[in-house]
């Protein structure tokens, strides 16, 4: 009997660090519903489903993955020196600070709460991810992706709920941190991509997250400066064109082997949708209304399909293989 249950709690030691990308791809679609919902004069009935699934996953991956530390402490400490899975490490505080913008309308007292634990989670693990990254550790070019940007991101989106529950230099500290460190990124990766060897097929799809930091560093910034100024028409129509080149590439990227990666698609298209909204609510353009729904219709699909396809594969039991 010790052997049997020895086996079935084996699995665990292979739960990925990247299924937290799970909690910030249904958190930020909440978000992108909710917005859809006020720009039609809906009531929030879909993104309230969605925020209460968003948090069902991500407790649940939270269990997952604390009994993966404390049973096979060795196995996370691996993915913390691993150079590709340390940049997803931050998705954990970057779920909390969603799901706290998710719940500002509707328990402010628990927004604040999640607010309060993931900025300064966040914190910690922006410079321990940068720490890693300069550090004595010899880094290959090949080691590099968008995914990198994950840290990145999470700084950005500490302003969205922190204007709101009055945090605001706080909110200014992590958005400078974020877009100082989205434009030296940004060359990085950039360089990478063009002059390098081509991603390997599990991490074709992290380029969607090209998307997010302009996209979130709109919606930040918007909070912080109280209005739509240049900035942020710079930051949004940014946004834009990495859509434009995602789409370009999205096609072979759906043609690739299912992998939890595949979940980068999710957050930085419910980024862009709702910064179209939020531009659309601000200076009442309708052609940015139109946009939003097209891109909130595109990902309500992406996210059906994602549903789909990493439950079959949670049932398989090919996300819980080694890489």
């Amino acid at each position: 009997m010790a052997n049997t249950a020895k086996n079935s709690l084996i699995w665990l030691e292979h739960v990925p660090v990247t299924l937290f990308t799970l909690g910030m791809g249904l958190s930020g679609f909440s978000l992108a519903l909710r917005a859809g919902e006020r720009a039609l004069g809906l009531t929030n009935v879909l993104s309230l489903a969605a925020c209460a699934l968003a948090i069902g996953v991500f407790l649940a991956v939270c269990l997952a993955y604390l009994a993966k530390a404390l049973r096979h402490p060795s196995a996370v400490a691996a993915e913390w020196n691993n150079p590709v899975k340390l940049a997803f490490f931050p998705a954990i505080s970057i779920s909390l600070l969603l799901l706290s913008a998710a719940l500002l309308n509707l328990s402010m007292p628990v927004a604040r709460l999640l607010w309060c634990i993931a900025v300064p989670l966040q914190g910690v693990l922006t410079i321990a991810v940068i720490s890693g990254w300069i550090s004595a550790r010899a880094f290959l070019h090949g080691h590099l992706s968008p995914a990198w940007f994950i840290p990145v991101v999470g700084n950005v989106i500490v302003p969205i709920a922190g204007v709101q529950l009055g945090y605001v230099e706080t909110s200014w500290f992590y958005a400078s941190v974020g877009l100082i460190f989205w434009i030296v990124l940004l060359s990085l990766v950039m360089n990478r991509l063009i002059f390098h060897d081509p991603l390997p097929e599990r991490l074709q799809p992290t380029l969607v997250i090209l998307i997010a930091p302009p996209a979130v560093g709109f919606l930040g910034w918007v909070q912080l400066v109280g209005e739509v100024d240049s900035f942020a028409r710079i930051l949004l129509n940014g946004a834009y064109l990495f859509s434009l080149i995602v789409a370009v590439q999205l096609p072979r990227i759906l043609r690739l082997p299912f992998s939890l990666s595949f979940w980068a698609l999710s957050f930085p298209f419910a980024g862009v949708t709702i910064a179209s909204f939020t531009y659309a609510e601000a200076t009442g353009s309708m052609p940015h209304t139109v946009i939003g729904l097209a891109l909130l219709a595109l990902l309500c699909v992406i996210i059906a399909a994602l549903l789909i396809r990493t439950a079959g594969a949670v049932r398989s039991g090919a996300v819980f293989q080694p890489d």
